[in-house]
């Protein structure tokens, strides 16, 4: 057993010379055991970015040392388990899977990777309305978020309130100066969890709070929190096409992946059945 080094301290930068009697395939080897090569590339794909050069080193030194730990292990194993008929099994199954996933998946590429149509997607909401609850609550409004000594803030306690166009429009001249952050979501909806984060508050029951609250003004040491609601959907209602239409598209395609699948299996049962390659051993 022998291992052989590519590399000394300056291994992440260093252009190791290839052994001519191995192919790597334009690879550059840093490390060899027993016929094993770790390769630079390899280790440039998990080196993590922005480390100093000790660290680069520390890391590259560990991650050197568990393949070649993996590598000994492994040889010792082969040499210590007998032949077991149940992991040749279990490599066999597990080859089969994947390959019969990677096929299925150009397949599907092949076959279904035209775009879903808006009819399609409106037709599968429509029949399967029932699957499209909100999970949590649903709203549309506007958020601005500004100083505390930002000037003009009377204003904005106006403007923040009116999804007039007259207000929006003297919002979103003030945020290009004055706002850390500024979000117009009159025209779709969001998630609550995300605009609350956005809000220096803690709620057990969002459902309530907005039954209660479409005009929120809030201020910490630092700045002030304008949310305006101008549209509500409870947990458990009815979730509008428009929120539910990122699942819509999820479910059809899948549920279509699945059918076509089925249907390819099944020609090839039945192609197999006529030419008689399926043999059937009984009494």
């Amino acid at each position: 057993m022998r291992i052989v080094g590519f590399i000394g301290l300056s291994l992440i930068l260093c252009m190791s010379c290839g052994h001519p009697q191995y192919d790597h395939r334009g690879r550059t080897p840093l490390v060899e055991l027993d016929g094993h090569f770790l390769y630079r590339e390899d280790l440039l794909r998990v080196l993590p970015q922005n480390l100093s050069t000790d660290d680069s080193l520390l890391f590259a030194q560990h991650y050197i040392r568990t393949w070649a730990e993996d590598i000994l292990l492994y040889e010792r194993a082969q040499q210590n388990v007998p032949d077991d008929a149940e992991i040749e099994n279990l490599v066999f199954n597990y080859r089969k899977a994947l390959m019969m996933h990677a096929y299925q998946q150009a397949l599907i590429q092949e076959r279904l990777a035209e775009e879903l149509t808006e009819e399609d997607l409106r037709e599968y909401y429509t029949n399967n309305v029932e699957a499209f609850k909100a999970e949590s609550p649903l709203l549309k409004g506007l958020f601005i978020k500004v100083p505390l000594t930002a000037p003009q803030v009377s204003q904005v306690k106006q403007w923040y309130k009116s999804d007039q166009q007259s207000a929006v429009e003297h919002l979103e001249k003030y945020s290009l100066q004055h706002a850390v952050k500024y979000e117009y979501f009159y025209d779709r909806w969001m998630s609550a969890s995300e605009i609350m984060s956005w809000l220096p508050l803690k709620e057990d029951n969002w459902d309530n709070f907005f039954e209660k609250n479409r005009h929120v003004a809030l201020k910490d040491t630092a700045f002030w929190y304008f949310l305006n609601i101008s549209a509500y959907i409870r947990t458990g209602e009815q979730e509008p096409y428009e929120a539910a239409c990122p699942r819509v598209k999820e479910m059809l395609l899948n549920r279509r992946q699945v059918d076509f699948m089925n249907q390819v299996k099944a020609d090839l049962f039945r192609e197999a059945s006529e030419n008689g390659d399926i043999k059937y051993f009984v009494n």
